[in-house]
């Protein structure tokens, strides 16, 4: 796979709900291969601007660009999860093959193809034993797991991480961080997660795009060489991020 390769554009790119804006005139390219990890305080955008990857959200003005035939049917995408989703009475098997929904003419029932594509995916995120398991009996952690295996199921080039491992302990949350790296690494997959986690962001990642900004909103920050905390202008990244990293 070309690192260089685009994947995605987003050209003078402005989201937002009803009348007010969150990401304006925002350009940016993601390419194959990266693992990019957007960071900023809560509020800044982050969520919308990847939403609007999702195709969750629309563009108000500019457009978002799939490029090296990247299709909508490519991409997974884990969000943030809801207390709902949390008590959703299925089994994990169930929760995995709800992706196939929309692929499968024979709802509930589903082929051996979709069923072997779920199993691997399963394994992928370490949850093949939890497979007959009620969801809603899970812990923390393993709900994630579980989760990221039906975002997966859709994922075959590209991957949409909303907080992952918010709620998490320190070891489910590292858990998480080992899989997404595994996927990145062993089986190329192009990574795009949201998070707070600046060290997690600085040890697994190979660009940071920092939408923190104290004077514009407009002019998101990028850092793809986060051994120094500056832009690849050389300008110097934000405080709040400043403060995050403790430079």
């Amino acid at each position: 796979m070309n690192p260089t390769t685009n994947l995605i554009k987003c050209s003078q790119l402005t989201l937002g709900y009803g009348n007010k804006n969150v990401v304006n005139n925002f350009n940016y390219e993601i390419n194959a291969g990266d693992y990019l990890c957007i960071i900023g305080r809560n509020g800044c955008g982050k969520t919308t601007f990847l939403r609007g990857l999702a195709g969750i959200l629309r563009p108000k003005a500019g457009k978002i660009e799939f490029c090296d035939n990247l299709k909508r049917n490519q991409i997974g995408y884990l969000p943030q999860i809801t207390v709902t989703q949390k008590d959703f009475p299925a089994s994990v098997e169930e929760i995995v093959l709800s992706a196939f929904q929309g692929k499968s003419l024979l709802l509930p029932f589903y082929g051996k193809a979709l069923r072997k594509r779920a199993d691997e995916c399963l394994e992928l995120t370490n949850a093949t034993n939890l497979r007959k398991e009620s969801f809603r009996e899970l812990s923390g952690g393993q709900k994630q797991r579980v989760l990221l295996a039906r975002a997966l199921c859709a994922a075959e080039r590209l991957l949409l991480l909303d907080e992952p491992v918010t709620g998490l302990d320190p070891e489910s949350s590292q858990n998480m961080y080992s899989i997404i790296k595994n996927l990145h690494e062993q089986k190329n997959m192009t990574i795009v997660m949201v998070s707070h986690d600046v060290d997690a962001a600085r040890n697994n990642s190979t660009r940071i795009l920092d939408f923190n900004n104290p004077t514009s909103p407009t002019n998101k920050k990028v850092m793809p060489d986060f051994s120094l905390p500056r832009t690849c202008s050389g300008v110097p990244a934000s405080p709040y991020t400043l403060k995050q990293i403790s430079v």
